[in-house]
């Protein structure tokens, strides 16, 4: 049976945005995307506008009720607050968090994550809850211990279990956090991977110094991984604020992709990282929140306009890069950063049929002048109407609904809490 939806625009990434345009879904797959009167009005959405769903290039599902945590702290000590509240629950609470995370993404037009995972635990939730995703289960330390340790035995709980929609990865976590002979494992397994690069100016003194924050992990590097052979095409690096020209050029020569987060580099205050730059030297570079340990939400539309705002701001010109560079890198760019784009991140006969419906009735931007533009200024999770993943609604505004898992959720934040306050008091930014 085929079903077709359509609005007042199309906007197919790959191909100028469709006045009065529609999209005919068959089973999992886009079986046309023209204008109304070529497939016919379906389900209509008056003031709205259908895109392909939104990818998540960067995230942290397990960490969905984390938001507010050490907020104005520097980098290392923010980054103990959240070692210290994680390691005092366990892989049920953590499930419970990273099924409201996948909830909220896909409440917010968002079809596919790639998705860093300490326990593995968003595997499970984003199976459950129909988001299509890459889970990169996180390993750390020195030695190759990790590997059977953490990632098989998380691999081999899950892995039976999982639909073909959702695919494990595997994530040495930073350069300062996993040693040399940890990564060189971690690659040899073929998988997809994820890290952190150069997320801030401290990363750079402890690789200068070889001495980082785990004391039995020597520091590494963009170099020496290069040197080792141990930058692939199959890594996607997170963040890229702090790289110099050098380790750029290593990226781009080894084809390895970027995850841009505009709003936790800046929350943080890492610094604004050198997008123009990246896209200039023919880097694959995808839009990602990370988590709300370091941003608010799983807003993608948030993303967009910080991801406008912060390189304009950084280049000091207003057409540093435009809205419609700005909406792909969300889509198509983010699936390409994720080695998915062949089956998402755009509308086309063939593709999976993954895409979002946005209102943007009663914002300014109505009467429209630019669809494109008003999206990704006018976007918001609130003007979400459907979100669709492999022809399946997996959301419906005002039907769809999670009263028990948020719930559940906000007990597991309150379990953090109540850890926190029984044992050290987390250290608290000055006034």
């Amino acid at each position: 049976m085929t079903a077709v939806y359509s609005a007042d625009w199309v906007l197919p990434i790959e191909g100028e945005p469709i006045a009065d345009g529609a999209v005919a879904v068959e089973r999992d797959r886009i079986a046309a995307v023209g204008t109304r009167d070529e497939l016919g009005e379906g389900e209509r959405f008056d003031g709205a506008v259908i895109l392909p769903g939104l990818v998540n290039a960067h995230s942290h599902l397990e960490y969905a009720v984390y938001a507010g945590f050490g907020d104005g702290l520097p980098f290392d000590e923010w980054l103990a607050v959240h070692i210290q509240r994680k390691s005092r629950i366990g892989l049920e609470e953590m499930t419970t968090i990273a099924r409201l995370g996948a909830a909220e993404c896909l409440a917010s037009g968002i079809t596919s994550v790639g998705d860093a995972s300490f326990s593995g635990a968003a595997a499970t939730a984003c199976d459950e809850l129909g988001l299509r995703a890459i889970v990169y289960v996180e390993v750390f330390g020195p030695g190759t211990g990790q590997i059977a340790e953490r990632f098989e035995t998380h691999r081999d709980r899950v892995a039976g279990s999982l639909s073909d929609r959702v695919r494990l990865g595997i994530s040495p976590h930073t350069v300062y956090t996993a040693s040399l002979e940890l990564w060189a494992a971690a690659v040899g397994l073929g998988l997809p991977l994820m890290t952190h690069f150069a997320e801030t100016e401290q990363e750079s003194k402890w690789i200068r110094s070889g001495h980082g924050p785990l004391e039995s992990v020597r520091p590494t590097s963009i170099r020496e991984l290069a040197g080792h052979g141990l930058l692939v095409d199959r890594l996607v690096a997170a963040h890229c604020v702090h790289v110099d020209p050098g380790e750029l050029e290593l990226l781009a020569g080894h084809d390895v992709a970027v995850a841009h987060c505009p709003r936790s580099n800046a929350l943080l205050g890492c610094g604004t990282a050198p997008l123009r730059e990246l896209l200039e030297a023919g880097i694959r570079v995808g839009l990602g929140t990370d988590s709300p340990a370091s941003t608010p939400s799983f807003d993608m539309f948030e993303e967009l306009r910080t991801c406008v705002m912060a390189a304009r701001a950084r280049e000091r010109r207003p057409d540093a890069i435009s809205a419609r560079t700005a909406l792909e890198l969300a889509t198509l760019g983010s699936a390409r950063a994720l080695g998915l784009d062949a089956e998402i991140g755009s509308l086309a006969a063939g593709k999976r049929a993954d895409l979002a419906v946005v209102s943007l009735a009663g914002s300014p931007h109505l009467p429209w002048e630019d669809p494109v533009g008003a999206v990704v200024f006018g976007g918001s999770p609130s003007r979400v109407l459907l979100t669709v993943v492999d022809g399946t609604e997996r959301y419906r505004r005002g039907i769809t609904e999670w009263p028990e898992l948020t719930a559940e959720a906000h007990s597991a934040r309150a379990e953090l809490l109540r850890a926190v306050e029984a044992s050290v008091p987390a250290a608290r930014p000055p006034l």
